[in-house]
């Protein structure tokens, strides 16, 4: 059996058996990223620029990549940049962002920039599902920095409980083309949790918390903004 590096809240290391083969902790590490929560925004948008067929309905081409843009520059790109720079500079020990310390300041950066995305959509007159959305991972930040100060809630089941709850209501609202985009939605968000309990410290209250955070604050964004 192999060992696990773990950083505590102390800031110290912790050796711990691996409870996992490397065969499911590999695959759990690339899924980790691979839906990390700033990148579920991005799947999202992309699938109701391109794989819906109401949202975005008669948008051209070339506006559909402004809009994806615009997202990706303020709610992905900005908030990555802003974690480099902290590990860069010493403030966070691991862009992981593995205690609660660390993630403060990415918190509140994702406050600010979630808020701006949210702000610009609604002012220009973004579909209100989109503008919903992005109202949803605003509340999320805000709702992450105010957990974090009692337990070290799991993002990745935070962001994809939102997403299983969007897709929920874009269901009841008609806004669906089929069942199986749901059926994918839930899919992800089950490997992506049982993901993070074998690559992470995450306890199952955390997973458990963060997924139920998301729906909830996911279903108010969708009232306030309709």
């Amino acid at each position: 059996m192999t060992e696990h590096l773990v950083i505590n809240e102390e800031g110290s290391l912790d050796t711990t058996p691996e409870k996992y083969p490397a065969a499911l902790r590999i695959p759990a590490l690339i899924f980790s990223y691979l839906f990390h929560p700033l990148f579920i925004i991005g799947w999202v948008v992309l699938y109701l620029l391109y794989q819906n067929n109401h949202v975005f309905l008669g948008v051209d081409p070339e506006t559909r990549i402004i809009y994806f843009l615009r997202v990706f520059g303020t709610s992905i790109f900005l908030p990555i940049v802003t974690v480099l720079l902290l590990k860069g500079l010493g403030f966070i020990q691991s862009i992981q962002l593995p205690t609660q310390k660390d993630r403060i300041i990415p918190y509140v950066a994702c406050i600010t920039f979630f808020f701006w995305t949210y702000y610009v959509s609604k002012q220009l007159g973004d579909p209100t599902e989109l503008r919903a959305f992005l109202l949803s991972a605003f509340v999320a930040s805000c709702a992450s920095l105010i957990i974090n100060n009692y337990m070290k809630v799991s993002m990745h089941a935070l962001g994809v409980g939102g997403m299983v709850a969007f897709f929920v209501l874009l269901v009841f609202a008609n806004k669906l083309d089929d069942v199986f985009s749901l059926l994918a939605a839930v899919l992800i968000a089950g490997v992506t949790c049982s993901s993070r309990l074998i690559v992470s410290d995450h306890k199952p209250v955390e997973i458990y918390t963060g997924i139920i955070t998301g729906i909830v604050i996911q279903l108010a964004a969708w009232m306030i903004v309709h």
